[in-house]
């Protein structure tokens, strides 16, 4: 869409409306998916008179922030075709978003589907989805089909823009409607989405994955990289602010490739400087960020920002300069620790994360000290540590000397341990301090408090009442409990 404006919600209401159900569907994208959700509510009105109710539906989402960005299309989609959510899974059209990442995250699928086969017994109407990067998997599809055969729709991560028409096929088919593409270069604009946070959102700069890591399954299951249109970024933005949203996190598997797919190449850094001018808009957040590839264009965009949160997610995965050349990071332990040094000169006050995997194939405990001395040496906020899962299809499954169970769970916990002690100590540096806090939402254990998050992503609870939400505060930050706070609104 180059050279079109970007079609909002109130007017995508307009097109599904106009749509002609009495010729064929368009074959130009989006107007063919407008027909198809129009379709799509005749069927579901249908089968609400037939029932004298409504119909229900449950999106379930597996994953990372990607998927969530995914499944509030998928749930903008439903309620434009009349379905109403429900509270659980105890519904008419129950969607699973899933993850492969992790081979748990695969097992936690089936584990459900089990419980959703007994409420489709009890509810004949009910529809069973499964979509997302599970199900670019063929040997999943394959055990789907022989073994789950009353799951209605499976799609992929490729297609999910044709949403629409694959419930109408669903809707009219008893058969199970299966549309997994192996890749696509396609980056369809202007499909409805429904927010989780009115206050803030996910806003997709491109997809798909070029880095090929050793054990990472996402360019398989995501495709290759391909950008958005920067044009089309900053008008999804400026619609975004005019709808009340104050904060965007800015979703790529590898945001600081951004812009390579592109006819005129534009840096992620210079998409930054964009979004920055954007009146209304107060904070900007991105993920996530691969070492190789974060410029010193960046780090100067970054350093200048009044709007870029001072968080920087920076995936390390191993300390040991040969297990990263085991796993395709294309940087060596030296070379992320003059990264992080080049960071915090020009942002002391930037709070870094990480992730690591422990137990790669190979990995000796002089490998393991090596990631030990890099979380010593940087002093991490957070980290998400994991223990290495194998991944049918990835190089490093393949790989020999695979780590004994016991040995990676002594070395997972020493590590846990030891990142827990560096993010308690580097979360407490701010205490005393006055800091702005983006409210989110009532606190769950505590009525009385308020949930907000600081640019650094630290959580804050302090007394308030929910006409704060979705508003930014000033807080003094009166003590640290490991990694939140409890504070004192000021002002």
């Amino acid at each position: 869409m180059e050279n079109k404006e970007l079609i909002f919600d109130s007017n995508i209401d307009k097109l599904i409306e106009s749509a002609d159900l009495t010729k064929e569907a368009p074959t130009e994208e989006p107007y063919r998916q407008y027909w198809f959700m129009k379709k799509a509510r005749q069927l579901v009105n249908e089968k609400s008179k037939e029932l004298n109710r409504d119909l229900t539906f449950c999106v379930n989402t597996f994953g990372c922030q990607m998927n969530a960005r995914d499944s509030e299309k998928l749930v903008g989609v439903l309620e434009r075709i009349g379905y109403v959510e429900a509270p659980d899974e105890n519904a008419d059209f129950v969607i699973y978003n899933t993850c492969t990442v992790r081979e748990n995250a695969n097992l936690r699928v089936y584990g459900r589907l089990g419980y959703l086969h007994s409420l489709k017994k009890k509810n004949p109407h009910m529809l069973i989805g499964l979509c997302g990067c599970m199900m670019q998997e063929t040997q999943v599809v394959e055990k789907l089909k022989k073994s789950y055969s009353f799951v209605n729709l499976i799609f992929g991560t490729h297609n999910i823009y044709k949403f629409a028409e694959l419930v109408v096929s669903a809707l009219t088919n008893d058969r199970m409607v299966i549309d997994i593409w192996k890749d696509t270069d396609k980056i369809v604009e202007d499909l409805p989405s429904e927010r989780k946070y009115p206050f803030k959102s996910g806003v997709n700069i491109m997809f798909g994955c070029n880095n090929f890591c050793s054990y990472c399954i996402v360019p398989y299951v995501r495709g290759r990289e391909r950008s958005r249109n920067p044009k089309d970024i900053v008008r999804e933005i400026e619609h975004l602010v005019a709808d009340g949203v104050v904060e965007v996190m800015l979703l790529g598997q590898n945001v600081n490739s951004y812009g390579k797919t592109l006819e005129e190449p534009m840096t992620f850094a210079q998409l930054l400087q964009e979004i920055e001018k954007i009146e209304g808009l107060e904070r900007i957040r991105f993920m996530t960020s691969h070492p190789k590839d974060l410029s010193d264009e960046l780090i100067e965009v970054m350093k200048n920002s009044k709007k870029i949160c001072r968080h920087l997610h920076l995936p390390l995965q191993s300390g040991s300069s040969e297990i990263l050349k085991k796993m395709n990071r294309k940087y060596t332990k030296d070379q992320y620790l003059e990264l992080v040094e080049k960071i915090r000169k020009a942002m002391p006050d930037i709070s870094l994360t990480t992730d690591i995997i422990v137990g790669f194939p190979g990995e000796t405990e002089e490998d393991f000290l090596e990631t030990v001395d890099v979380v010593e040496k940087v002093r991490y906020d957070s980290a998400f540590t994991f223990i290495y899962s194998k991944r049918t299809g990835t190089p490093a499954a393949a790989m020999e000397n695979q780590i004994s169970e016991d040995v990676v769970k002594d070395r997972f916990d020493r590590l846990l341990s030891r990142v827990q002690e560096i993010g308690r100590t580097m979360s407490a540096r701010y205490t005393g301090t006055v800091q702005e806090v983006l409210v989110e939402e009532q606190n769950s254990q505590d009525t009385h408090l308020m949930t907000g998050r600081m640019s650094n992503n630290l959580l804050v609870h302090f007394e308030g009442d929910t006409s704060l939400v979705g508003t930014i505060c000033q807080v003094r930050l009166d003590e640290c409990r490991g990694f939140y706070y409890m504070g004192t609104k000021v002002g």
